[in-house]
């Protein structure tokens, strides 16, 4: 980690794995070793101890800071005489590609789902908001996927806002990875959840400063808590080759992969292939645009060699 978070005058506290976990205190286990094996992503080797030692004590967090959030709305509706709905918790879950992002968001949203205080949690992806291929082939940006001006950031930004205005059935776009683009026509439906994860590659970035002193709103000024999932830029290269290679034997063989091509790679050329995107693509996107968003985290989750979160980061309040 760097040395802004180990910093006497850094702003976050700095938790070893067995400090974190006794914040669980009486948290009741609800997972299953069956449910968390259909959480599990792809190369994620998340455990049940992992679930008691790291996300129990991230979710009584959650649960805490929701609750204290809906006590103050209902304080300001009071002060204001007003009776406005119901307005969304929105946390945000940023980190690069093959981290782990996808299994700690739906590890998460079934932890905090089991909460009495709240019973409807969604989830969704930005990978939705990701211009069509057909665009970014026509500008050129194929091999910049990922990168934050591939994204239809207005669209997002309008969903955004809609959900965090408390507005029933808010629509998003499908991406499916399987043919590695936007779905025509298909839509997932948010309509007033109580918490509403939102996981991406850069949905902690800031937007630029305006000259003229007029508000350019972006992903991030939404978000009610945000958790960065960190590691050494050489682990995540190795997670991402080891990912590729099983999706060579897996998911690449189904005649309708876009990537269907590498499947008949030999495993030189499987794993010059992923070598090659890493370095063009993935790395260069964690370095320009991922990773300096990380200071902008509530809580950042530091994983070691072996996938194991070994360091929690909570921002002081």
């Amino acid at each position: 980690m760097d040395q802004l978070v180990k910093s006497p005058v850094s702003p976050y506290s700095v938790f070893t794995r067995s400090e974190w976990a006794k914040l669980r205190a009486d948290t009741p286990m609800t997972l299953t070793a069956a449910e968390l094996d259909r959480l599990r992503a792809l190369n994620d080797p998340v455990s049940l101890t992992d679930v008691e030692e790291i996300y129990l004590p991230l979710s009584r967090l959650l649960s805490l800071y929701v609750a204290a959030t809906q006590g103050l709305h209902r304080a300001t509706q009071r002060f204001l005489g007003t009776s406005q709905g119901k307005v969304p918790y929105l946390i945000g879950v940023a980190g690069s590609v093959a981290v782990g992002k996808s299994t700690t968001a739906r590890v998460l949203r079934q932890l905090l789902t089991r909460w009495p205080n709240t019973p409807k949690v969604d989830l969704i992806t930005t990978d939705g908001f990701l211009f069509p291929n057909a665009f970014l082939r026509e500008h050129g940006l194929m091999e910049r996927k990922g990168f934050p001006e591939s994204y239809d950031t207005q669209r997002l930004l309008r969903f955004l806002a809609d959900i965090k205005a408390g507005q029933g059935k808010v629509t998003a776009p499908v991406y499916s990875h399987l043919v590695y683009d936007v779905v025509p026509g298909e839509i997932v439906t948010v309509d007033q959840p109580d918490i509403l994860i939102v996981e991406g590659l850069n949905v902690l970035q800031p937007a630029r400063l305006p000259r003229d002193g007029k508000a350019i709103p972006f992903t991030s000024d939404f978000f009610d808590f945000a958790i960065y999932l960190d590691a050494e830029v050489a682990l995540l290269r190795r997670w991402y080759v080891e990912r590729f290679m099983t999706l060579r034997e897996t998911a690449f063989r189904n005649p309708l992969s876009f990537f269907r091509k590498y499947a008949d790679l030999t495993e030189a050329e499987a794993l010059e292939t992923a070598l090659g995107l890493w370095s063009r693509i993935n790395q260069p996107n964690l370095i320009e645009n991922i990773l300096p968003t990380r200071p902008r985290a509530d809580l950042i989750l530091r994983k070691g060699d072996s996938h194991d979160i070994e360091q929690v980061s909570l921002r002081k309040l």
